[in-house]
């Protein structure tokens, strides 16, 4: 948010409240008046707030006017009574009210209030309501209030941060003033209580800060992790305030400076966050990050750092400082609370283990050694059975990198650091404990430019900083056990890497360059270079990650843009990789990258796709001719393996022949010989020659549902097939329409289901195969998509469509670059039918909210596309595919 116009802004002055008469209750023109009393009040503080007043005064001023209706109506209703007192509870309790936030309130009672009592309570209750308050209300006497507290955490919690508004103060001074209260809850018991309660809530909300949509309140490094420090703090030394809590040693003044610098940044997303939605809405969703960005004073800078990304990326940097200090004060208490009773083992360095915790001899070790600061994380990977650092560890390691004096280009930082990397996959959870404890940052000031660096699409899942580290952990996870089981090519590709320490780097330095405008792998290139010469590696080792580095994406490209059966795209990309060596790391890096970058992107069809170009690759650098393998070869080896399994079959080679006669040329090009050998199959028990035939393979290649239809050409026969496959929400990732001379076609689709998986139900499969039989059945192909409502997500990402066109000789390869919708493909292929087109081939590749879909289309003619022709197309596909919404009194066409 910009500064404050004026200096002396301030929050507006609280008007004040005639006296109420007491037990006279507040009638319907009181009411309304109070009503309008915080409504005005409300909006003086949003224009406060905008003007640039501190939410964090603007939450608290607030709750003072709710502080001042509250006694207003309590003094109506119940007066001066000494049967119950009104107590603040929760946000409330500490005096934090946000403009849509619940006012949390207790009332306390003796044991058997008298009838007025309890009616007057009643009266106040729906009073509050009519006030618009929306309170959440309890009543209990002192008993219940403290049997409750004893059996639930949270109701004890509410307690800890109660205070009294009004009636009966000895009332709520016999609760309060015994609080924190051992007999109830012990420290230690109350630590463990919240400290697997925070747990649980991390597990929920994805034990990660870095979610695109994330929760302000629950998720890690939110309010909820604030407060729990607050609750320690009570629990621990009777107060919250810092004062108390860093005289007694749980925090220190740096603490306590950057816990309130995170706050006031949270509190500001929040209160905007509330004014914007209308209502308490405390999860970051797309559908106000824009608005809130211009809200708070963030503008573009230019297409790689957005408004909207600025302000991510200072929310998910007050998150990280959060996480980082409730992390150490639940190691301080732990030791505190919990004292172990393991002997304390000295190990060389000036390190000692206490556990399976490090800790620091001397507190001046890493000031006067910063390359000590490497070896005690270096100690994470080599000592086993360690979980991490003890709170006097942490601390230390804190104010070490607070120093603006301590020398971290010393030689012995980056000595240290090279022989960390040189363990291996052992290193990398050293490396995240480094990130998350702010060492990497100061490292590689390319790595603090990109912490918390939000990439404002739907692909992106984690900011670049923790799309990294999951890069590097997926890196380690290829050389166990599990990485076996699920990533087999990986875990023996990996096996094969001479210095698993330059896949490391390369990993680390892949997106360092995130967010500076230009080609962020350029850019990443020389990064890497002048870190690789800080740490004295040679020409070849510096060459190789720079090169990594610069082509990290070269890989899943080629395997998801271009047709990898094509001889000609696999020489050519075997000519950039060059060796195995560069192979082999290229791989392993695009494994983990893909892996890293979505739980959701990584599925069987990527995984064969990227296995089938490695393995085809190093099939072409096997060459030494470096020659291109030879079609009518290839056609040949097809064949003979294709017969020997049909002949498996019992299938008489003449008949395989037969249906041979009319297969393209092409298809034993691009098929396999499975895929042969099972389409043959299909076509000889097929009883009906006059009828289309189709046939699914629930195990198609590429971890794919194979989708075949062997029919007559026709007008509208791509259209039809995947509106059909649209209606069963089945994706199609891949198709190839190959047609002979006879005139039919075999058309072979690899799908997937919603969740990226194959169509392996019976049932479903029989489902798909019966619509598909009876929509070719029909004399004419009119099968229209479905039309789906656009999902929430993607409505914020419209994107103009872009349409390229090139030329084979023989077809036009077309490009299509577009926002991806329910549907998307079943709708392109009604434009191709509507302007008479034919498709022979279609790869579709979807990046989050992005499609980049590529076909190679004819006329009806067979002819590739003339000028006017892609002209046509070209402005039809813009017409149905453009979202953006269009300038006022504006045509569609004409906008796009």
């Amino acid at each position: 948010m910009p500064a404050a116009a004026d200096p002396a802004a301030r929050i507006p002055a609280l008007p004040r409240l005639a006296a109420p008469v007491p037990r006279t209750g507040v009638v319907g023109p009181s009411r309304l008046a109070l009503r309008q009393y915080l409504t005005d009040y409300d909006r003086d503080l949003a224009g406060a707030f905008r003007d640039g007043v501190p939410a964090v005064a603007v939450v608290r001023a607030r709750a003072d006017a709710v502080d001042r209706v509250l006694g207003y109506a309590w003094q109506a209703w119940l007066g001066d009574t000494g049967q119950a007192a009104l107590l603040a509870v929760g946000g409330f309790g500490r005096g934090e009210l946000f403009p849509y936030s619940d006012v949390d309130l207790l009332i306390l009672t003796v044991g058997a209030p008298d009838a007025r009592v309890v009616r007057a309570i009643e009266a106040f209750s729906a009073c509050l309501w009519d006030l618009g308050m929306k309170p959440g209300l309890a009543v209990r006497d002192l008993e219940g209030c403290r049997t409750l507290a004893a059996e639930d955490v949270s109701v004890y919690t509410n307690l800890l941060e109660a205070r009294h508004l009004d009636g009966a103060r000895p009332l709520a001074d016999a609760l309060l003033s015994r609080l924190p209260d051992e007999s109830l809850w012990t420290a230690a018991r109350f630590f463990a209580a919240k400290q697997a309660e925070q747990a649980v809530r991390h597990q929920r909300f994805g034990d990660t800060a870095y979610n695109l949509e994330p929760h302000l309140k629950e998720g890690p490094g939110g309010l909820r992790d604030l407060q729990m420090i607050r609750w320690l703090g009570r629990a621990l030394t009777g107060a919250a305030d810092p004062a108390t809590m860093i005289e007694a040693g749980l925090l220190d003044a740096g603490e306590s400076d950057a816990l309130a610098a995170a706050q006031a940044t949270l509190f500001r997303i929040r209160y905007a966050l509330h004014l914007l939605a209308g209502r308490a809405e405390e999860r970051l969703l797309f559908d106000y990050q824009r608005d809130l960005a211009r809200t708070l004073g963030y503008r573009d800078e230019h297409a790689d750092n957005l408004g909207v990304e600025q302000c991510m990326q200072e929310y998910y940097r007050a998150a990280r400082r959060i996480a980082g200090a409730n992390e150490e004060l639940l190691a301080r208490c732990a030791e505190l609370l919990a004292p172990t009773a393991s002997t304390a083992q000295v190990l060389p360095g000036g390190f000692v283990r206490i556990g399976d915790r490090l800790d620091v001899v001397d507190t001046e070790t890493l000031h006067a050694h910063p390359g000590k600061l490497i070896e005690l994380y270096a100690l994470l990977a080599s000592e086993p059975g360690v979980r991490g650092l003890r709170a006097g560890a942490l601390r230390q390691v804190r104010l070490a990198l607070a120093d603006p004096s301590l020398d971290f280009e010393d030689s012995s930082v980056f000595a240290a650091l090279r022989a960390l990397l040189e363990r291996g996959a052992p290193a990398v959870e050293s490396l995240v404990a480094m990130a998350r404890h702010g060492v990497l940052a100061r490292l590689v000031p390319g790595f603090a430019r990109v912490t918390g660096r939000m990439q404002y699409d739907l692909f992106h899942v984690y900011t670049v900083d923790e799309h990294t580290l999951r890069v590097l952990r997926f890196m380690a996870r290829f050389a166990g056990d599990d990485g076996a089981r699920d990533f087999a090519l990986a875990h023996a590709v990996f096996g094969r890497l001479p210095d698993v320490s330059l896949l490391l780097l390369a990993g680390l330095f892949h997106d360092i360059a995130k967010g500076r405008g230009g080609d962020h792998s350029v850019l990443g290139e020389d990064d890497a270079r002048a870190f690789c010469a800080k740490l004295g590696l040679g020409a070849a080792a510096t060459n190789l990650v720079a090169w990594l580095v610069r082509w990290h994406l070269v890989m899943s490209v080629t395997a998801q843009r271009q047709d990898i059966t094509d001889p000609e795209v696999v020489h050519r990309f075997a000519a950039q990789v060059g060796d195995w060596e560069h192979l082999d790391y290229l791989y392993v890096l695009t494994v983990a990258d893909i892996n890293g970058t979505s739980p959701k992107l990584w599925n069987g069809w990527r995984d064969r796709l990227l296995a089938d170009l490695y393995s085809a690759t190093r099939y072409v650098l096997r060459q030494a001719s470096g020659e291109l393998p030879v079609a009518d070869d290839r056609v040949a080896e097809t064949r003979l393996r294709a017969h020997a399994l049909l002949a498996a079959r019992g299938l008489p080679a003449e008949t395989t022949e037969r249906i041979w006669a009319d297969f393209p040329k092409e298809s034993f090009l691009r098929y396999r010989p499975e895929q042969i050998a099972w389409q043959t199959a299909a076509i000889a028990g097929h009883d009906d020659p006059a009828r289309a035939l189709v046939r699914i393979d629930p195990r198609g290649v590429r971890g794919t549902t194979e989708v075949f239809v062997h029919s007559r050409d026709r007008d509208g026969l791509f259209a039809t097939i995947t509106a059909v496959l649209d209606r069963f929400h089945l994706n199609v990732v891949e198709a190839r329409i190959v047609a002979s001379d006879s005139g039919t076609v075999f058309d072979t689709f690899l799908v997937l289901d919603v969740n990226g998986k194959p169509l392996l139900d019976s049932g479903s499969v029989a489902d798909v195969e019966r619509a598909l039989d009876a929509a070719l059945a029909r004399a004419s192909l009119d099968e229209a998509p479905v039309r789906r409502a656009l999902p929430r997500a993607l409505r914020h990402f419209p994107m103009a469509p872009r349409v390229t066109f090139g030329d084979d000789g023989t077809r036009t390869r077309v490009g299509l670059v577009c926002s991806d919708r329910p549907g998307l493909l079943a709708s392109v292929a009604q434009i191709f039918r509507s302007r008479g087109l034919r498709v022979h081939d279609a790869r579709i590749a979807t990046f989050g909210e992005r499609v980049e879909d590529f076909f190679h289309l004819t006329d009806d003619s067979d002819r590739p596309l003339d000028a006017a022709a892609q002209d046509g197309l070209r402005a039809a596909l813009i017409d149905r595919l453009d979202t953006r919404p269009a300038p006022e009194n504006t045509p569609r066409h004409a906008a796009s």
